[in-house]
């Protein structure tokens, strides 16, 4: 039986992949990857680039397109058998890592390239590439003595596993809970869009009413806008305590064990490695030099947004008393009476606006963005191999020439992860055979499904979501490096990484872009200068509780990474209280478990590095501060913005290319003049 992942595919051919060719393909790829690793090291020849890092590319880029597509479809067509299998590699796969990051002859390889004549000819991608593996290396433990580096490659292959079970753990425990209502009446305040997805959901589950579940298309707007006050506490608690010790599966799919075990291996594993604490290991890698600089930086944001959330907060308290008497506000009130003070205000909601954002108009909104913004044309295609019936495929071209191409899989459904993502499937680079291999990104949300023959209908909230994923997505497909280690996404530090997504957010509030962004699913009629007026004139409403709220979360994640008391002192639950009484001005109930569903520090990658979407939130505002004085569709900012960031990967120092965008470094002040906090 041929397996089709041991065979070169122009793209992945997703719907011949199962479970069965999963774990012997890895198999066979690792075992010859480590012949070919052994071959470069030993030969006689002068190194160079030829003749040792681009054949190590290759074998490595054949690894990527076998797993790049079964680690996309466990997240998003997951069984059980697609996850043992993946999760089987899982330490095979760190096990080889660890090998090449310890492997000696290598590293001197390397080393020696470094240090010869060849290196000073090499382009500034090349160079930056060899760089980074140097660094790697010393961050791999390869200075470590042989027990050492045993203890690391153990430590590592660990810390895969658990990092997969939290996941699992997430996913098992918000795809259990599900609620039968019957009675319409105690889904007074619901809106139709949300009604019709939970009675689909229920005719799909071949029930009769509404089914309730916690993915965010369902759980958003039940908490927001559902009169039912103890629904409200029913559902809140159910989402705020997967997989932990409390609510309605309490000790079923419990992380709290696996957090300590993460957090002690990983104080274990910075300890081993010289350092004091896993944030100054994780900083290695960033653009902030030091702890005491995020910190700071958090700490600075929060003094002043924290004065203004408690005014935000105290104005929905007082709207509570006088609108229902409410007294003794709960954590499941304050998205009910938020929105319901944001009506008052404003006189608009998110579902007020939903019908003007339909998704074709938006897809196609969003391209002339871009458009105007690069000059590139995005164009569907066909004939690509899919997952699921709903994904499609797309093409990017340039000057009449194809750069790029994505897949976008944009609905919530049973078995896919929850959240939003970009992820490489293909990665631009110059093949050993002189074949530019083009970019290709799975571009991945959970929003609101088509009901009926009714198009999928977004939340204005929705809409921001997805033109930052394509934000990630046009970072790793402009790219103009043809070297795959900083090609695209890869080797842009993890603090920087969400500027272009956070930046392209921004045409999202802009009139002249709302006119095609938005258009009535019935009439085609774009969003009425009445309802702009009022969405634009809400913008800032809550703006500062949603900052502490991303700060206490960032904050959150640095201090637990900075406890250097030992293997059994963290106490996660005492350092989230401790950040919550500095920065959060909403009480949530000792049954709240948060930080067993946090997936972005535990499972996601961003550990010790959440900051880095208010860092990089920073420079997103203050670059598009450009566009705002020389013109949102300014076409000479718009090419340099492509030319000195979007096009340079991973192959350049970011501050040096914000600088060379702006002519100077970031401010602080853009960030709070946008949200309103600052005047």
């Amino acid at each position: 039986m041929t397996n089709p992942l041991l065979t070169r595919h122009l793209l992945p051919p997703h719907s011949q992949i199962k479970a069965e060719h999963i774990e012997p393909a890895i198999d066979n790829l690792l075992a010859n990857n480590r012949k070919k690793v052994e071959e470069l090291v030993n030969m006689s020849s002068e190194r160079s680039w030829e003749n040792l890092i681009q054949p190590l590319e290759e074998i490595d880029d054949i690894q990527n397109q076998a797993w790049s597509p079964v680690s996309h479809m466990n997240a998003v067509v997951n069984t059980d058998a697609i996850r043992t299998a993946y999760n089987n590699c899982l330490p095979k796969l760190s096990e080889y890592a660890t090998e090449r990051g310890q492997n000696k002859a290598l590293f001197k390889a390397y080393k020696a390239l470094s240090e010869s004549e060849i290196y000073s000819r090499l382009e500034i991608a090349q160079k930056k590439i060899i760089d980074n593996t140097l660094r790697d290396f010393r961050l791999s433990g390869i200075e470590l003595p042989e027990k050492g580096k045993v203890k690391y490659g153990n430590i590592q292959k660990r810390l895969a596993e658990l990092g997969s079970k939290y996941s699992d753990n997430v996913l098992d425990a918000t795809q259990a809970w599900n609620k039968l209502i019957e009675n319409k009446q105690e889904l007074r305040g619901l809106p139709d869009s949300a009604l019709d997805l939970s009675r689909q959901t229920a005719e799909q589950r071949g029930e009769e009413g509404y089914m309730l579940t916690l993915d965010l298309p369902c759980y958003q707007p039940l908490i927001t806008y559902c009169e039912n006050r103890e629904l409200r506490k029913e559902i809140y608690e159910a989402y705020s305590t997967r997989a932990s010790d409390k609510g309605p599966h309490a000790g079923k799919w419990d992380n709290t064990a696996l957090i300590k075990e993460i957090l002690n291996l990983r104080i274990e594993l910075a300890k081993l490695l010289g350092y004091d604490n896993y944030a100054e290991f994780s900083l290695a890698t960033k653009m902030a030099t030091s702890t005491e600089q995020v910190l700071s930086f958090l700490n600075d944001l929060a003094e002043k947004s924290y004065p203004i959330a408690q005014e935000e907060y105290a104005e929905i308290c007082e709207f509570a008393r006088a609108d229902d008497a409410v007294t003794d506000l709960a954590a499941w009130d304050i998205g009910f009476y938020s929105e319901r003070l944001r009506l008052h205000k404003y006189n608009i909601s998110e579902e007020e606006l939903r019908p003007y954002f339909p998704v074709k108009v938006v897809l196609n909104g969003m391209f002339e963005v871009v458009k105007r913004l690069y000059d590139i044309e995005v164009t569907q295609t066909s004939g690509w191999d899919v997952w699921h019936p709903d994904v499609k495929c797309y093409e990017i071209t340039k000057a009449g020439k194809v750069v790029a191409g994505f897949f976008m899989d944009l609905y919530a459904r049973q078995g896919k992860r929850g959240g939003a993502w970009m992820d490489t499937c293909r990665i631009r680079r110059i093949q050993q055979n002189g074949e530019l291999q083009l970019p290709v990104a799975y571009i991945t949300c959970n929003l609101t499904t088509p009901i009926g023959d009714r198009p999928a209908l977004f939340t204005h909230d929705e809409v921001i979501t997805l033109f930052h994923e394509f934000g990630h997505g046009l970072h790793h497909m402009l790219t103009k490096v043809d070297y795959a280690d900083v090609s695209g996404i890869n080797g842009v530090v993890w603090d920087a990484v969400e500027l272009p997504s956070q930046f392209l957010e921004n045409w999202c509030w802009q009139p002249e872009a709302l006119e095609f962004i938005s258009g009535h699913y019935k009439t085609g009629e774009s969003l009425p200068s009445a309802m702009l007026e009022k969405m634009l004139a809400a913008k800032t409403f809550g703006a500062a509780r949603q900052m502490v709220r991303q700060l206490e979360f960032g904050l959150f994640d640095f201090k637990l990474h900075m406890e250097t008391g030992g293997r059994q002192d963290v106490d996660v639950q005492q350092i989230l209280d401790q950040v919550r009484e500095q920065v959060s001005v909403i009480s949530v109930p000792e049954f709240n478990r948060f930080q067993n569903g946090f997936s972005h520090i535990f499972s996601g990658g961003y550990a010790a590095g959440y900051y880095s979407y208010k860092w990089a939130e920073v420079l997103s505002a203050d670059a598009f501060s450009k566009f705002q004085k020389e013109g949102i569709f300014n076409r000479q900012t718009g090419e340099k913005f492509l030319r000195t960031v979007l096009e340079q990967g991973g192959a350049r120092d970011p501050m040096d290319l914000f600088v060379e965008f702006m002519g100077r470094e970031p401010e602080v002040d853009a960030l709070l003049r946008q949200e309103g906090i600052k005047p």
